[in-house]
C-alpha cells in the first residue's frame, strides 16, 4: 500500500496515511486516460454550429430561366449551392459530440490518474482544511506553505468559504471528492486531498 505524509496547513508533517493499493497503486494506463479525457472534452462541446442549406436560404423559389433554348446551363433556383448566396452543401448542423465509455474503463482510468500522482510524488494529503470566512489571501498562504502552484484541491464535502477563497487563484480548482475526474487530475500539476477526501474517494470509487 502506498504511504504518504499527512501535513497541516503550515506544511508540517503530523502523521502518515496508508492509501488504498487498488485506487492509488494501480498500473498507469495512458490509453484509458486518453480515451476518458476525449470523452470528457467531447461531451463539453456545445455542438450548436449551423449553416443554411438550400432549403433554409430565403428566396429562389422561381426557376431563373427556362430549361431549354437560352444557351445557358439549366438552373432550378438561384439559391442552389453553386450560386453566390446559395445554400451550403454538407455544412455543420446542430449535433451532440458525446459518446459513451464503459464504466469499468472510466473507473480504471481514474485509478490510473490517481496512481500517477502518487508515483510522481505530486499528491499532498492535508489533516484538514478549514477557513472561517472567504479569504483568498489565506488560501494563497496555505498553497505557498505546501509549495504548490497549479493544484487541484479535493475535499470530502464542498465548503463554501474554501470554494470562494480559491476560485480566483489562477491554476487552482476546488472540488468535492465525489466529483473527481481524470481530466481535472491530469490538468493540474499537484493533487491536494484532505483526509476526508481520501476516505470519500476510497468509499465511492472502490
Amino acid at each position: 500500500m502506498p504511504t504518504v505524509a499527512v501535513l497541516n496547513t503550515v506544511g508540517q508533517q503530523v502523521s502518515e496515511l496508508q492509501l488504498s493499493d487498488k485506487i492509488f497503486g494501480a498500473p498507469v494506463r495512458l490509453d484509458l486516460m486518453h480515451q476518458v479525457v476525449l470523452q470528457y472534452l467531447a461531451a463539453r462541446r456545445a455542438g450548436t454550429h449551423k449553416v443554411k442549406n438550400r432549403a433554409a436560404v430565403s428566396g429562389g423559389g422561381r426557376k431563373p430561366w427556362r430549361q431549354k433554348g437560352t444557351g445557358r446551363a439549366r438552373q432550378g433556383s438561384i439559391r442552389a449551392p453553386q450560386w453566390k448566396g446559395g445554400g451550403v452543401v454538407f455544412g455543420p448542423t446542430p449535433r451532440s459530440y458525446a459518446f459513451s465509455v464503459p464504466k469499468k474503463v472510466r473507473r480504471l482510468a481514474l485509478y490510473s490518474a490517481l496512481s500517477s500522482k502518487v508515483a510522481e510524488g505530486k499528491i499532498i494529503v492535508l489533516d484538514e482544511l478549514q477557513l472561517n470566512q472567504p479569504k483568498t489571501k489565506e488560501m494563497v498562504s496555505v498553497l505557498k506553505n505546501l509549495n504548490v502552484g497549479k493544484a487541484l484541491i479535493v475535499d470530502g464535502e464542498k465548503k463554501e468559504p474554501i470554494y470562494l477563497s480559491s476560485r480566483n487563484i489562477p491554476g487552482v480548482k476546488y472540488m468535492e471528492a465525489a466529483g473527481i475526474n481524470v481530466y481535472e487530475l491530469l490538468r493540474h500539476d499537484h493533487l491536494v486531498l484532505t483526509k476526508d477526501a481520501v476516505a470519500k474517494v476510497e468509499e465511492v470509487f472502490a
